[in-house]
C-alpha cells in the first residue's frame, strides 16, 4: 500500500525535528564497500556510521555529554 502524501509530509516534518542531518562524502566506490559492511552485520549504512561515530567519541574522550531535553506543555 503506497504512502499518502500527508503520511510522508508528517515522517518529514517528523524528522526536522528530530534530527540533525550531516552530508558525508567518501571516494567513489567506498559506499558500496561501507554498505556491504554494514549489511554483513545486519545494520543500515546509516546505523553503521551512527555507531562507529558514537564508538569513535567514546573511545577517544569517555562517550558523549548528556543532553537536557526541552520538555514543552
Amino acid at each position: 500500500m503506497p504512502i499518502s502524501e500527508s503520511q510522508r509530509q508528517a515522517v518529514r516534518k517528523y524528522n526536522e525535528k528530530a534530527y540533525d542531518r550531516i552530508e558525508l562524502k567518501v571516494p567513489k566506490g567506498k559506499k558500496a564497500e561501507l554498505q556491504a559492511h554494514a549489511e554483513s552485520r545486519g545494520e543500515s549504512l546509516n546505523g553503521f556510521v551512527n555507531r562507529a561515530i558514537v564508538e569513535a567519541v567514546e573511545r577517544d574522550c569517555g562517550g558523549f555529554q548528556r543532553q537536557k531535553r526541552e520538555r514543552t506543555v
